[in-house]
């Protein structure tokens, strides 16, 4: 039985595989199972920071192996208390809770956002607003927050307590927000699976300011934007905001799985012990691999991850087949003549692997990739789009 017959059967059919086999790789550098070289532009959507088989972070990770692989939540670990001061460091933030994707740490976000409501104002103060074309997760919880309608749909009933109002509409969030169930405001700065679409600065400060004045929390969701990706440390730093409690996970954990919610001055001490938790959560080989990533993200790497986007968008600006390129730092969406899932399928016939989100083909490359793999990447693009 061959690899791809042997999925099918023993594995749920639940997503729609490209041709590729991976076997190896090294940095922005993928190779299959015939040996055959690839340029990464989609770092297993965005979470490998560093690309394939980072030297640091096998390192990180493998100490750790050798001291010991879990413990669990009732004990002190401390990878999981350096990881947390560097996270609280970099974000400004005050206290860290570790979980195991994007999706439990916006279930987390979610918690925390309707005790700290509840503990003050009692009950009847619940529902979190969140925008038309987001993504928060697959859960039955982060899917209802999901502004997505295709999504919504087999699943029935959804979590009530959900409300979703269109993106950069000042008068509509406005309008929302004069619900007295109003608790919180969840929003990703840049809508990745929604198209990679940044939202203005003036309605993400307006939002925060409107929010912050009725006591409601603003939640940034920093799954895909976090962790260097935008060109900062947390995509909600270009905004100059300061929100209540941001979610993070994908580049945090450069290949292992891991989330984190981060809370603010207000929320810092509404989840107490027992209120929430998580077996695996901040598990210490995690803990190691992601500390090694964030040790990394200096103000000069943030600069060259800015630069890289720009590089990228000048390349295919006005490019034949192009029809606008959208994104902040090196989360990049090109929107295109031609169906997105074409050009993806050539491009991996030619050896660059690229993502889509809607319409779009999207880059979420290495933030480590080099100048030359992304000239190479983006001849060979661009190539396919003149086709």
């Amino acid at each position: 039985m061959d690899i791809k017959t042997a999925d099918k059967s023993y594995i749920a059919n639940t997503y729609a595989r490209a041709e590729l086999i991976a076997v190896s790789g090294k940095s922005a550098t993928i190779y299959d199972a015939d040996g055959k070289k690839y340029i990464d532009l989609g770092s297993g959507i965005g979470v490998n920071a560093f690309g394939a088989s980072d030297d640091t972070w096998k390192q990180a990770v493998v100490a750790q192996l050798d001291e010991i692989q879990h413990l669990s939540n009732l004990y002190y670990t401390l990878p999981q208390i350096r990881l947390a001061e560097l996270l609280t460091e970099k974000s400004g933030m005050k206290n860290v809770f570790f979980g195991n994707s994007g999706a439990e740490a916006n279930e987390c976000a979610i918690k925390c956002a309707r005790k700290y409501s509840f503990d003050k104002y009692g009950e009847g103060r619940s529902t979190i607003i969140t925008l038309v074309n987001s993504f928060h997760g697959r859960t039955m919880a982060t899917l209802s927050a999901t502004g997505q309608d295709a999504m919504h749909t087999n699943f029935f009933p959804f979590l009530p307590g959900f409300v979703h109002v269109p993106a950069d509409d000042i008068d509509a969030m406005a309008k929302a927000l004069e619900d007295k169930t109003v608790c919180a405001v969840m929003l990703e700065v840049v809508q990745g699976e929604g198209g990679v679409i940044p939202l203005s600065k003036d309605y993400i400060v307006k939002t925060a300011e409107m929010a912050a004045a009725k006591d409601i929390l603003v939640v940034i969701d920093e799954v895909q934007t976090g962790n260097g990706r935008t060109g900062a440390y947390y995509g909600y730093q270009h905004y100059g905001i300061n929100p209540d409690i941001v979610s993070t996970a994908k580049g945090l954990g450069g290949g292992l799985p891991i989330g984190a919610c981060m809370f603010g001055e207000k929320t810092k001490d509404t989840l107490t012990a027992g209120t929430h938790g998580s077996t695996y959560g901040g598990n210490p080989v995690c803990a190691a691999g992601a500390a090694s990533i964030i040790e990394r993200l200096t103000p000069e790497f943030l600069k060259s991850v800015t630069e890289k986007g720009d590089f990228i968008k000048k390349e295919l600006e006005g490019a034949p087949g192009v029809l606008g390129v959208t994104g902040m730092g090196l989360m990049i969406g090109v929107s295109v003549e031609k169906p997105a899932a074409d050009i993806i399928k050539a491009c991996l016939e030619k050896g660059v692997i690229a993502l889509t989100a809607k319409e779009k083909v999207r880059f979420l490359p290495p933030l480590n990739i080099s100048y030359e793999e992304l000239k190479t990447a983006l001849d060979i693009l661009k190539g396919v789009l003149a086709e």
